[in-house]
């Protein structure tokens, strides 16, 4: 397994960071599947390259664009933010030039691409299967659009004990259900918010369990997910 630090061109020629993570074999192989993976608003730390890492084991390159990458992280975390509410703009734009540069690499197959995302990356994740460019995409507890005029297969997780994600997956299930989309789509009711990953620091140990999105990371939910996951990436990525 390779995983290096690249850089890739935006729209305006910025040369955003990122994080390219791929299969052992690939330079001598079949072109894989790609996987855009859109990290949660702790931004690219080794927790994320840890999960780039075990999604490269099962056979799949694996890119990371580093969204924070245009200047201070609060000013991009408020313009994602912005992003997200108006399913438009600078961030949507960048996560696109990182799927062209991924759909263009040797390694890849461009025409079998999904996109998985984490927290502010699951809501992200939900607004780019939308876009006609993904074959699936995988959120965990991510904000779900009021409206989803059309869509790829989708594969969702949420947390019970996520308070501000209440209904969320019944919302996501609804949109696909009159889409006539194929989704696999679960709540872990004992669980709560980024139940994926595992925490890093004191306040994602110590204060994340007490807030009302119950962060905190949840084994078997962390596990059973991971597993619905892949067969469904596998499902449609081949």
């Amino acid at each position: 397994m390779e995983q290096i630090d690249i850089t890739f061109p935006c729209n305006d020629g910025h040369p955003m960071r990122g994080v390219l993570t791929l299969p052992a074999g690939s330079s001598s192989s079949a072109p894989r599947p790609g996987l855009i993976l859109i990290y949660e608003i702790l931004g690219l730390n080794e927790e994320m390259r840890r999960v780039a890492r075990d999604l490269a084991a099962e056979g799949y390159a694996v890119l990371i664009p580093d969204v924070f990458d245009r200047g201070l992280k609060f000013v991009c975390v408020a313009g994602a933010i912005r992003s997200m509410m108006k399913g438009e703009g600078q961030l949507i734009d960048d996560l696109e030039a990182g799927r062209r540069y991924l759909a263009s690499r040797p390694e890849v197959d461009g025409e079998r691409l999904g996109v998985v995302g984490f927290c502010m990356g699951g809501g992200f994740a939900l607004l780019l299967a939308m876009s006609g460019r993904y074959q699936v995409a995988a959120p965990f507890y991510g904000q779900v659009p009021d409206e989803m005029p059309l869509s790829c297969p989708v594969v969702a997780s949420y947390g019970g004990k996520d308070k501000p994600l209440i209904g969320a997956a019944e919302k996501l299930r609804g949109h696909l259900e009159r889409l006539g989309v194929d989704h696999d789509i679960k709540t872990y009711e004992d669980a709560g918010h980024s139940f994926f990953t595992r925490p890093i620091g004191f306040v994602a140990t110590k204060i994340g369990p007490m807030l009302p999105m119950h962060v905190a990371h949840h084994e078997g939910a962390a596990n059973d997910s991971r597993e619905r996951m892949l067969a469904f990436l596998k499902k449609h990525l081949g």
